[in-house]
């Protein structure tokens, strides 16, 4: 099995988030013991953001940590463990809340494939990018 970061980068579907968490130093953070659940947007759910905010993010590393951290929980989350009103801390402090009405969402972004498990967490990918 691989850690959350070497699972995204085989996924080939995550290039974005990986740059992203390579330029926001989070790599050594995400490939270390954990367990972690990320809630991981798709290239396309990056795609989606206004145009040039992924550059602006990438040129503003602590606005860009805020963002990424803010889809990381420091616990392993599954999606058995998710019920309808779940609130859970982030690593940058602030709350991921659930739904399970149609379909599960966190923030509002569906969960489009849920328990991707690694060897440090577990994965949740998501078709939107969740901002604080």
């Amino acid at each position: 099995m691989a850690t959350i970061v070497e699972t995204a980068v085989a996924a080939g579907s995550f290039t974005t988030l990986v740059a992203a968490v390579t330029a926001a130093d989070l790599v050594d953070t995400l490939n270390s013991d954990g367990p972690f659940t990320v809630f991981a947007p798709t290239d396309e759910a990056f795609a989606a953001l206004p145009e040039g905010t992924v550059e602006a993010l990438l040129a503003d590393i602590p606005k860009l940590t805020e963002i990424l951290t803010f889809h990381v929980v420091a616990d392993a989350v599954h999606a058995a463990d998710v019920t309808d009103g779940l609130a859970a801390a982030t690593v940058n402090g602030k709350e991921l809340h659930f739904s399970t009405t149609d379909g599960v969402t966190v923030n509002g972004a569906k969960v489009v494939t849920a328990d991707v498990v690694c060897d440090n967490g577990v994965i949740h990918v998501i078709d939107a990018v969740l901002l604080p």
